[in-house]
């Protein structure tokens, strides 16, 4: 064996630091940073003193267990209708690690849950929590990536290693951001919940115990310096012992012969977090080298395979409910156009929202530059329909889609499109829109609606609510009114919110219950639409001469054309 410092043919001394030796350097990347939208809402229903509960904390969203064990999987029948699928689907496009659709597919069932995500949203407007909450996630996602990572490696000191890491970045990421909210004036129930469960979790002796044993042992592994002597085709791991590092040496001596920048001929090594057989062969020399050490890290390994702490790991995931939906709505309030965090009530009998808009379309158009029109509602007294009338392509469905977005997004406690909303806590949301006729059932279309809207009326309760977007169209007219004024009598009788899109204007007049909004159009221009619904009586215009006009295909301008 050569002795360290001698000079041999073939041979290079290396002294190397063991935390390089077990993994690369890894580079962290800032936490993002969202920007802030302004939502107006009503003042919140308790105070902080009042918000402060003597249940334990145990999530960010969910105030009762109830409503967490009642979450699912499966996407509401009405989404596709409704184009709520659509929404789902762009809020939560590149989060799927966290699995967030559940909280979207989950309605709330009480004002006070509602209420309570509504205060966790309010706080999160303010933008030192909002980066505190993200940074907090992006250090627990890293932290996910090193565990990730264990699970990738082939050799197992590595694989401790990282797991080391993993441990000592979750430690830290807490300690941080208890110590942050700390700091931070706080009144929703929520983030108050949190951040006495975080004081109280850092401060156990569990936690203390974990992160001091984590520094104390990287610590050690520190302190690990090894010589691999390298000769032909072998090498050889031993103890460091004060060997002189000459590369400082040479480099001082060369340094005055230097004429400028030269080229770089150092060997670039792969950035790869994998070690090849040669490196793994090392350190497990360096591991028998150092029993007691390497020993430890094993024993600590076993003992803290579970070290994340459920409580925090759920606020890691349930968090970016909140912040997927803020950062989806950002881009529109930017663009001036309102949200706000609506009343929610089990009264049917003021129910209003001013300037709500279709929040799919509102996507779509502000991505195409386009602008986006917004309209009211209001529903008062023994109010329950709102039979929506005019002219085709007037925005009647987006107006009908609208109403049943606002209804859904309120019961699972987000902010609604719209300047003021006060909307109905409903406890089921029924839709019947146009749909492809499918051969394998053997019903024709008029069938296929009575089946649906059949299975609807027998379902639905008083506190549910019916969309209707132009049913019965595929038959006579004579017998769409007849079919349409007998689904009406059941649609009061039950004494439920509906939205009816129809030509039937006999419908808009029915009975005290019936609220006549009609489509509107460019007055001096027929066959221009302005997509404002505004309430006013039916008039049973087509504006179909209007049209026909402007574009000379009615029956004076044809007959001009054609020659004699």
């Amino acid at each position: 064996m050569a002795r360290c410092g001698e000079t041999m043919p073939n041979e290079r001394l290396r002294t190397v630091d063991h935390d390089t030796a077990m993994r690369p350097a890894d580079a962290h990347d800032d936490a993002p940073r969202g920007p802030r939208h302004d939502l107006t809402s009503a003042a919140p229903s308790q105070t902080a003193s009042q918000n402060a509960s003597s249940t334990p904390f145990r999530s960010i969203v969910f105030l009762h267990a109830e409503d967490r064990d009642r979450a699912t999987t499966s996407m509401p029948d009405f989404f596709p209708d409704l184009n709520c699928d659509q929404i789902v689907d762009a809020i939560t496009a590149g989060k799927d690690e966290y699995d967030l659709k559940p909280f979207f597919y989950t309605c709330l069932d009480s004002v006070d849950s509602i209420e309570y995500r509504h205060a966790v949203l309010r706080e999160l407007e303010h933008p030192p929590l909002l980066d505190c909450v993200k940074s907090f996630t992006q250090k627990m996602r890293e932290m996910r990536q090193y565990r990730a990572r264990v699970e990738k490696l082939h050799y197992k000191e590595q694989r401790q290693a990282w797991f080391l890491d993993a441990v000592d970045s979750y430690c830290e990421s807490v300690q941080c951001f208890a110590r942050e909210l700390t700091n931070t004036d706080l009144e929703s129930r929520g983030f108050l919940g949190l951040r006495d469960y975080l004081v109280n979790y850092t401060a156990s002796a569990r936690f203390k115990s974990l992160w001091q044993e984590t520094r104390a042992l990287k610590a050690r592994l520190s302190t690990i310096k090894y010589c691999v002597l390298i000769n032909g085709d072998k090498f050889t791991v031993r103890h460091y012992d004060g060997e002189a590092d000459y590369s400082v040496e040479v480099e001082q001596t060369f340094k005055k012969f230097a004429q400028g920048d030269a080229a770089d001929y150092r060997v670039q090594f792969k950035t790869t977090y994998d070690m090849n057989h040669i490196e793994a062969k090392i350190l497990e020399f360096v591991a028998k080298l150092n029993p007691e050490i390497f020993s430890a890290l094993d024993d600590y390994c076993t003992r803290n395979a579970d070290f994340l702490d459920p409580v925090v790991a759920d606020f890691d995931r349930e968090v970016h409910f909140y912040l997927s939906y803020l950062d989806y709505i950002a881009p529109l309030s930017r663009i001036g156009l309102p949200f706000c965090y609506p009343q929610v009530s089990h009264d049917k009998t003021d129910i209003y929202c001013r300037d709500g808009f279709d929040l799919a379309l509102a996507q779509k158009l502000a991505n195409e530059n386009s602008s986006v029109i917004c309209n009211d509602f209001r529903l008062a007294g023994a109010e329950r329909i709102l039979v929506v009338s005019g002219p085709n392509q007037g925005g009647k469905t987006t107006f009908a889609r609208m109403f049943g977005q606002l209804h859904y997004l309120a019961r699972i406690g987000c902010p609604v499109p719209g300047r003021a909303a006060r909307l109905f806590l409903f406890d089921q949301i029924f839709t019947q829109f146009e749909r492809v006729e499918k051969i394998e059932n053997l019903r024709g279309k008029l069938e296929d609606d009575l089946v649906r809207i059949r299975g609807i009326v027998e379902r639905a309760t008083p506190r549910s609510i019916v969309i209707l977007n132009e049913v019965f169209t595929s038959t006579t007219l004579q017998d769409q009114i007849f079919l349409s004024t007998r689904i009406m009598e059941k649609i009061i009788a039950l004494d439920l919110l509906c939205v009816w899109v129809t030509f039937v204007d006999e419908l808009a007049s029915f009975a005290p219950q019936t609220v006549s909004m009609v489509s509107t159009v460019v007055p001096h221009d027929p066959a221009r639409r302005t997509f404002k619904i505004i309430r006013r009586q039916a008039d049973g215009l087509a504006y179909a001469m209007a049209i026909a006009q402007k574009y000379g295909v009615t029956y004076e301008s044809i007959k001009r054309r054609i020659p004699s």
